[in-house]
């Protein structure tokens, strides 16, 4: 990152010399400047310097927020001002190029690597000594910029002569504004409905924390807390103002001191909508001072999962109790106690819980000590933290059970469950020892605090917070239930626990230093948790799985016009709830899986051994990854990967083939933006794509490796025979599509049929199929036509892939009068896998065969296969009266099966196993089972079941969901939302809940009609933090309604003749 900021501000610098030199020629003076003024300047370069600078002054004034000097220009009408204007535009590129790559870097450490290297460096004329300010004022122009990253947020640019004084408040840059404002406009933005664009600012950088003392007592039966902050701080600025966050709390009193003084807040104002708090004080507080602020504060433990807040669960007897729980990120601490809420102002944390003595009490440290208090209470200190950020501090007040184990590097592994439900903690607690050992090695790190704590949750929105030493879950992804866990959710919380764990160094230790670099946390803890528990669990064949569940997903939502970047410049709180999305967790893992295959596996554990070390209990941006990285493998990482973070999308790999003799073939590659619709992109986008290639003569071998860089390439394959089929991206590593020439794809044909092709291969190839399709790029009759190749499949992933694929057109019959028909085309082609697995596990069965009986037997019951729904009903009445129990893999097949035609008795039936069972998995299969109802008004009474005090708020999504994704149930539950949406923003608070809700709710439509009236609607109903989700789902709408229009015809055709 360095030596790029180092190379930019050596061409920035070049430009002004350039600059001062067709100034020379151009005659730029001002206007009052007298004869022997302009002579005096003529004669004395570094004057004439000076006068360059103040234009570069002028260029760079709209990124610093600086003041800037009005120039007159007068010019003699006999000079070219070309060589001018040249010079000046090449200022204002490298101006705004520069502010790119040091956007993260602190002024003091670049500044003083400038002056250190500023002696070896040519700028177009010799570096003289006395000339070094030159470098001096290329920092300090910038010293606004390097404080902070492009995600600020932005105001309108000053006017020339009249620009703001320099502030210490973070802003975007000005030279982003119009890009985003762009941005938005052509992403579809400005067809929904937004509230009025403000101007966010991150907290002034005038007083900083250093430590905080916090003191919390909640009380868990009138649903309130109190507490008491003593923060030292140190006072950078003079000033009469501390601005923090604050929101939802009410700050009782504030007192700073510092030396002998003792200065109380004369007042207290909050902004609801910047969610902050300004304490006036009536002195100045003098810079360079370190005191100590003091403030107690009130708020209510509330029921939105955000903040502090209270969670519902019973006792043994059925008594309804609360727990007091947090959960912070992304901008929610403020909720809890005020403080600099922001992941790049890190501090020290001493935590003190009062709390009633038969509770029990957590927090990110082990306890410390425990005093006994009047009145049923007890108070629980808490060791002081590493210095870490507040989205990671945590606290926990009910009545749990735990199990206990050390991990092989001497970590006390805690898992803390429901009272009565400590055995369900057992699997996790395995995995979680077993992950800290794994983890250190692969880091060559040693996980920091001397504990680690998992608890579920009864109440929690995510599935799950990775706070530092005490990591918050869904009990459904934390408990397993040997006889009622199926196995797919067992290995779901697998990867939970890795994914979590895996934060503990990538995102605690070193954090993003602004939600911007947001994939930085949760792109790579995605992709670290296939490694751990492919390591765990080699029988899981865990990396082919991967494709299905982020990779596949990640391209559907990434080849939207609607999509974004991986680093999306986020400001306002509400805006950092979208991006939590699958482009940040999926498409981030995908781009890291390709940089891992690119440089190695060695190479890259060396690399994130470097940034670890060199980045630890501090803050990064993804400039600081790419150098790490680049530095272990000695490769191009950042020229490689910039364009993959930078641009929304990904490219198409068009490849056609040509024999050139009997064993060279020559491969002609294109790559260009590809796009859901198939329309040429609104922008060209050139990536550098790392190209791998396989053949016939060893399918599981790399034949050739090479990068594309530029939008077309030619590249031989030797050892290649007419006959040899050629599979471009084999493994289906590389984050993008492929598309062959109708002679290459014929030749792969028969390897996918007689499975010579890798599955990873035969996936892929699927996958990118049905995409051609639904880009009008391919007939969707071609494409059922390819996956009868795949009858003969026996790999559960590869069938996942097709499922998928199929799920998407099932929405397009689900608009025709085609359902019969498609349902035997579905017959047709699962029932022969069905058969040989059968109903019941073979003795060692493999663990996808399994999965694998799962997926078939549940999309037979979907196309209506009468003698598996028969055989699904038998069971399941033999379950429900105690004959013999469902394996837990096949409960959600049979509960389907008896809805989906069910009555009101089957759906009283199904009420009543909901309600005998605490097990959370349990009742989340019933609950979301049920919107498979055919009867509209059965449906309608599910939602009002989801919508009752009997569903938790955050499964009622959810089930609400299950309804919407059925046709029956599709149009009544939109209409539902639009009548009720008001109530569920009141109880989901913005936040990602609320818009999968929306997503699911509306992109099953299909008709012009529908994406118009969704469209409408949310121009008159303002939802915040969703404008992005529902211009995805409108597009969706519109790809829906062109394909069907498209291929209805000749799908009509296909499916009634089948």
């Amino acid at each position: 990152m360095y030596k790029n900021a180092l190379k930019g501000g050596i061409r920035t610098a070049k430009q002004a010399w350039k600059f001062r030199n067709a100034c020379n020629q151009a005659n730029l003076f001002p206007l009052h400047a007298s004869p022997a003024s302009k002579q005096q300047l003529l004669n004395k370069p570094t004057a004439l310097w000076k006068l360059a600078r103040q234009s570069f002054r002028c260029c760079a004034c709209a990124f610093t927020n600086a003041p800037t000097l009005r120039l007159r220009i007068r010019l003699r009408p006999c000079v070219c001002l070309s060589c001018v204007d040249k010079h000046s535009a090449h200022l204002r590129a490298e101006t705004c190029h520069l502010n790119t790559l040091v956007s993260s870097k602190q002024f003091v450490k670049v500044q003083k690597q400038f002056y250190r290297d500023y002696s070896d460096i040519s700028l177009g004329a010799p570096l003289k000594t006395s000339e070094a300010p030159l470098l001096g004022d290329l920092c300090s122009r910038y010293r606004d910029i390097l404080a902070h990253t492009s995600a600020d947020l932005i105001g309108a640019e000053p006017v020339l002569g009249k620009g703001p004084q320099l502030s210490h408040n973070r802003r975007i840059h000005s030279c982003c504004c119009s890009h985003l404002r762009q941005a938005e406009q052509s992403n579809g933005h400005n067809n929904m409905a937004q509230s009025e664009v403000n101007q966010f600012e991150r907290l002034p950088t005038n007083v900083v924390p250093k430590h905080y003392e916090l003191i919390l007592q909640p009380d868990l039966e009138a649903f309130s807390f109190t507490g008491k902050t003593i923060v030292q701080i140190s006072v950078i600025e003079p000033t009469r103002r501390i601005t923090l966050n604050a929101l939802d709390i009410t700050i009782e009193g504030a007192e700073f001191q510092y030396e002998c003084e003792k200065l109380k807040a004369d007042r207290i104002t909050y902004s609801k909508e910047n969610e902050t708090a300004v304490l006036e004080f009536g002195e100045q507080l003098p810079a360079g001072t370190a005191g100590v602020l003091y403030m107690s504060f009130t708020g209510e433990l509330n029921d939105k999962m955000k903040g502090f807040y209270r969670s519902k669960y019973f006792t043994a007897n059925g008594e309804e109790r609360y727990a007091g729980v947090t959960q912070f990120e992304a901008t929610d601490a403020r909720r809890c106690f005020p403080c600099w809420d922001e992941p790049a102002i890190k501090a020290t944390f001493d935590i003190t819980l009062v709390v009633p003595k038969d509770r029990v009490a957590l927090s990110n440290m082990p306890v410390k000590k425990e005093d006994i208090l009047p009145s049923g209470l007890r108070r629980v200190r808490f060791d002081r933290t590493p210095i870490m950020s507040t989205y990671l501090v945590a606290v926990v007040v009910g009545e749990y059970d735990f199990v206990e184990a050390k991990s092989d590097d001497g970590v006390i592994v805690r898992v803390f469950t429901p009272v009565g439900k400590k055995d369900q903690g057992q699997f996790a607690l395995e995995v979680a020892t077993k992950v800290l050992p794994y983890y250190k090695s692969y880091f060559n790190i040693a996980y920091p605090l001397p504990k680690m704590d998992l608890i579920a949750i009864s109440d929690f929105s995510a599935g799950a917070m990775e706070n530092w030493g005490l990591v918050t879950y869904r009990e459904t992804f934390v408990l397993v239930d040997p006889k009622n866990t199926s196995l797919m959710r067992k290995q779901s919380i697998a990867l939970t626990v890795g994914h979590e764990i895996a934060h503990q160094w990538f995102g605690n230790l070193v954090t993003m230093e602004w939600w911007t670099h947001l994939w930085l946390n949760e792109g790579y803890a995605s992709f670290v948790e296939f490694l751990c528990v492919h390591h765990l669990f080699p029988e899981y064949d865990i990396w082919t799985q991967f494709v299905t569940d982020m990779y596949t997903r990640a391209l559907e939502l990434d080849s939207l016009k609607n999509s974004h970047p991986i680093e999306v410049p986020v400001g306002h709180p509400s805006e950092i709830d979208e991006i939590f999305d699958e482009i940040s967790y999926n498409k981030g893992a995908s781009v890291i899986r390709m940089l891992h295959d690119y440089i190695g596996e060695d190479d890259f554990r060396k690399g994130m051994n470097l940034y670890l070390t060199r980045h630890q209990y501090s803050n990064t941006c993804t400039e600081d990854l790419w150098e790490a990285l680049q530095e272990a493998s000695s490769k191009n990482v950042g020229a490689v990967m910039s364009s993959w973070t930078k641009y929304k999308g990904f490219p198409v790999i068009s490849v056609e083939s040509e024999q050139k003799s009997e064993t060279q073939r020559l491969l002609r590659l294109t790559q260009r933006k590809f796009t859901a619709d198939g329309s040429k992109a609104d922008e060209d986008c050139l990536w550098v794509v790392p190209i791998s290639v396989s053949t016939s003569r060893n399918p599981n071998q790399i034949a050739k490796t090479f990068l594309l860089e530029k939008a077309s390439m030619e590249v031989v394959l030797d050892n290649v025979s007419e006959d040899d089929w050629i599979k471009i991206n084999p493994g289906t590593v590389g984050y993008y599509r492929t598309r062959y020439s109708e002679e290459m794809l014929g030749q792969l044909l028969p390897a996918v049929q007689n499975m010579e092709l890798p599955p990873l291969d035969r996936l892929g190839l699927i996958d990118d199929m049905f995409a051609m399709v639904q880009a009008g790029q391919a007939s969707t009759v071609d494409v059922l036509q390819l996956v009868g190749s795949y009858r003969n499949e026996t790999n559960y992933t590869v069938w996942t892939a097709i499922t998928n694929s199929l799920a998407n057109l099932h929405i397009l019959i689900s608009h025709t009068d085609l359902m019969e028909d498609f349902n035997n085309f579905g017959r047709s082609l699962y029932e022969p896998v069905a058969k040989r697995l059968g109903w019941e596990p073979r003795d060692n069965e493999n663990h996808l065969d399994t999965l694998l009986r799962s997926l078939v037997l549940t999309r037979l019951v979907s196309f209506r296969s009468p003698e598996i729904t028969e055989e699904a009903r038998k069971r399941f009445r033999s379950h429900v009266n105690g004959t013999k129990a469902l394996p837990a893999d096949l409960r959600s097949t049979c509960y389907k099966a008896v809805l989906q035609d069910g009555d009101e008795e089957i759906f009283e039936e199904m009420l009543m196993l909901y309600r005998s069972t605490d097990l959370h998995e349990e009742q989340d299969r019933i609950s979301r089972a049920l919107g498979c109802i055919g009867d509209v008004k059965l449906l309608r009474r599910v939602i009002d079941f989801a919508m009752s005090g009997e569903v938790r708020a955050q499964d009622s999504v959810f089930v609400i969901v299950a309804v919407a994704v059925n046709p029956k149930g599709r149009d009544m539950a939109w209409e539902f939302f639009k009548e009720n949406n008001k109530q569920l923003l009141e109880q989901y608070q913005g936040g990602f809940l609320l818009t999968r809700l929306i997503k699911y709710l509306i992109e099953n439509f299909a008709s012009e009609e529908k994406a118009h009236e969704v469209e409408e609607f949310f121009k008159t109903n303002l939802i915040p933090g969703c404008d992005r989700t529902v211009s995805q789902a409108v597009e969706t709408i519109r790809l829906n309604a062109a394909w069907l229009q498209r291929d209805r015809e000749k799908l009509t055709e296909f499916l009634t003749e089948g």
